[in-house]
């Protein structure tokens, strides 16, 4: 389905300048649509058969390419336009792989991915390569100007082309959706989804096989999404609602750029071919060992250990305070209290809160599960931060070991 476009204004040239096809029972013509930066993009619109006939006689209408419906079949190493009579809606990249050197691109990557560099090239080498694995929620956070946040996200969509979408805040809560059907990039500049709500939908999303997509006009369907989340943001305290224990992000703060190379993304447009030819060939420093792939022990960083610190509620800080005090006075590998016995204990820090919230941190937050009733030693703390043994009774209790209070302690420690 090659394009042809003539210069504007030949009139005996208009074959060549456009493409229609049925799809199912519907006419299309293929369009360039201008954009405000003055580029294209190009666009499939619904046409009158009664149109074409007019435009072309009755003659050229059986010659138009005919497909039974759309599909999303993504692949950049063996891509076909056609597959089993369908019309396939992810795009073709245009560049070929060939054998050369990148020193652009590798030192651009570099500085975004910084001593997980190896871990950088298997992100790319799997979207390149293996398009339908899921991958982690990458976010690049910085303070900073002039980092390259936005930089790499161009970077991508020059590899990747128009299988990338950018969305704002407001399109990535918005109910109409269809603009990511097929895509293999979500990608939010400056983004600031600190809602509980958003924060579930996108963790729902990265791991979904499909979604409902909905345009305006049209009624909901469901469709297939294989989309990964690139995310940039000038917040490093909560730019997005990470809690304790998360698995699905991999956070990276990004310093400014040590040269300012105002051809950067040119530069490194001419190296792709050596890029992706590096992408094709080379080993992965990674086994699949979850389905993001990636171990999320590899993936715990700085940056993410900080947005779990300032998402934190002021409950949950206490009541891991508490623990830790309770277990370093009493020397106690682990501690078992149940809900009751934290609240009071919560209250006399000065913090009132009730049993569902503290059980909600408990279960959602920690991933910790009540006993069945069990006779156990109360241990409980004045409000002179006195530790004192109390009556034993029986409750459904919790247990924190020492390894759990540590992992607490580890994800939301300031760096």
């Amino acid at each position: 389905m090659s394009r042809r476009y003539a210069p504007a204004g030949k009139g005996d040239a208009v074959m060549d300048n456009e493409e229609y096809i049925r799809v199912g029972t519907c006419y299309l013509k293929s369009c360039r649509v201008p954009t405000s930066t003055g580029g294209f993009q190009e666009k499939y619109m619904p046409w009158n058969v009664e149109t074409l006939r007019q435009d072309f006689g009755k003659d050229y209408i059986a010659k138009i390419p005919k497909y039974d419906g759309f599909c999303t079949v993504p692949s950049h190493t063996n891509y076909c336009r056609e597959v089993h009579g369908f019309l396939n809606r992810y795009e073709p990249i245009s560049t070929t792989p060939v054998e050369g050197e990148f020193p652009h691109i590798r030192e651009f990557l570099a500085h975004i991915f910084g001593e997980q560099i190896e871990l950088g090239y298997d992100y790319l080498q799997l979207l390149y390569m293996h398009p339908l694995q899921r991958l982690p929620i990458l976010l690049l956070v910085s303070q900073e100007r002039n980092t390259g946040k936005t930089t790499f996200l161009n970077f991508l969509k020059q590899i990747f082309e128009d299988n990338v979408t950018f969305n704002t805040n407001e399109d990535f809560r918005s109910q109409f959706n269809d603009d990511w059907t097929g895509k293999l990039l979500v990608c939010v500049d400056e983004v600031l989804l600190n809602r509980k709500e958003d924060s579930e939908r996108i963790k729902n999303l990265s791991t979904a096989r499909s979604y409902k997509a909905e345009a305006k006009g049209r009624d909901r369907r469901e469709v297939e999404f294989f989309g990964k989340f690139v995310l940039c943001s000038n917040n490093e305290r909560n730019p997005v609602l990470i809690e304790s224990g998360e698995t699905r992000y991999w956070v990276r703060r990004v310093p400014p750029l040590t040269s300012d190379n105002q051809h950067l993304l040119t530069d490194m447009r001419r190296e792709l071919p050596g890029f992706l030819f590096f992408l094709a060939h080379r080993t992965l420093s990674t086994q699949q060992v979850s389905r993001m792939w990636f171990a999320p022990h590899l993936l715990t960083t700085e940056a993410l250990r900080r947005i779990i610190h300032y998402n934190r509620s002021k409950t949950e800080a206490e009541m891991i305070a508490i623990i830790r005090y309770i277990m370093d006075t009493e020397a106690l590998e682990q501690y078992r209290f149940d809900v009751s016995d934290m609240v009071n204990m919560l209250e006399v820090r000065g913090i009132r809160t009730d049993h569902p919230s503290v059980r909600r941190i408990l279960s959602e937050n920690w991933r910790l599960s009540p006993a069945p009733p069990t006779y156990y030693l109360r241990y409980t703390i004045t409000c002179n931060d006195e530790v004192i043994k109390q009556d034993s009774k029986t409750a459904r209790v919790y247990a924190v070991t020492r390894k759990v209070l540590d992992d607490l302690l580890k994800c939301g420690a300031m760096p």
